[in-house]
């Protein structure tokens, strides 16, 4: 009896350790795909923030907090079931699907490049935003840099077995959307904590206080900037990275090149600079191609709508 007990304790023993390994192995691919996908991580958090400028400081909260439930849902209800699907019964349809997410993000840059060249902003930035055109337009362009990070995610754990892809996706999905929203957060609350601080009797601790709702509106003007650029380089990556997949290698080369001539001449600063003329290229190629779409669309569906 106590020798059956013995083993069964061994037996247990040996089936926890068996789970913490699995645990550990989960939580190290979690870790490695998502640090693949920082790229993007980093530019979706630059989108973010401008969809509540222009909003009352008590709906900035809200608002982030809707838009992050729509990016989780996006990730795990969207996103995660077709990657899944298509990556084990049709692979092929995932770059073609994904080129059409970046050229997407390639037309909503460009469209907000030409709105601030011509002076003819969107409807929306001249009065009062409506809270579901925000929430509904910020949950779109999640959508696309979700399922980059997805996607590169998956890549990363192509060899794992389907329910181990599974977990580690749900796993990156969350952490990625806690990470992004949560910054967000902190980011467009800072000049509430710098008013606290203004009041505060300490002068050293006012006049930071002072300094960062000051720096607030030059920092979020900022994030614009670098969103927009976002989706025009995200949307030029996936698209350049996209038709070396379907074969058209040219162009990827041609980019690759010139970033691995860089690379090795610039020395120290070589990795830096070899990024810096990636991404250029990929924004580039998204300004041009997005440019395209925006003509495209204002000869045909806008001319219509103007028509009636």
């Amino acid at each position: 009896m106590a020798g059956g007990l013995v083993a069964l304790l061994d037996d247990v023993a040996l089936i926890a350790r068996a789970a913490a390994a699995s645990v550990d192995d989960i939580g190290a691919a979690a870790a490695k795909a998502g640090a693949k996908a920082a790229g993007v991580v980093v530019d979706d958090a630059a989108v973010t923030p401008q969809y509540v400028r222009g909003l009352t400081p008590d709906r900035e909260l809200p608002i982030i907090k809707r838009i992050a439930i729509g990016s989780l849902r996006n990730k795990l209800l969207i996103i995660l079931p077709v990657i899944l699907l298509l990556s084990q019964f049709a692979d092929f349809l995932l770059t073609p699907l994904l080129m059409l997410g970046g050229a997407y993000l390639a037309f909503e840059g460009a469209e907000k490049v030409w709105a601030k060249v011509s002076g003819h902003g969107h409807a929306e930035d001249a009065g009062p935003k409506d809270e579901r055109t925000v929430i509904s337009g910020a949950i779109r362009t999640d959508l696309i840099l979700s399922a980059e990070i997805m996607v590169i995610s998956l890549n990363e754990v192509a060899d794992q077995p389907f329910w181990s892809r599974l977990v580690i996706l749900v796993v990156v999905g969350i952490a990625i959307t806690v990470l992004v929203y949560g910054a967000v957060g902190l980011i467009v609350k800072m000049d509430d904590v710098g008013l606290k601080l203004a009041d505060r009797p300490s002068a050293g601790v006012a006049r930071f206080g002072r300094g960062l709702v000051g720096a607030m509106p030059k920092l979020l003007t900022f994030l614009t900037v670098v969103g927009t650029a976002a989706m025009l380089w995200v949307g030029g990556h996936i698209l350049l990275v996209g038709t070396d997949e379907l074969g058209f290698h040219p162009l990827y080369e041609f980019v690759h090149h010139l970033e691995e001539a860089v690379h090795d001449a610039a020395g120290a600063f070589g990795a830096v600079l070899g990024w810096l003329v990636n991404t250029l290229f990929s924004a580039v190629i998204g300004l041009v191609v997005g440019a395209v779409i925006v003509v495209v669309l204002s000869l045909t569906v806008h001319r219509r709508r103007a028509a009636h």
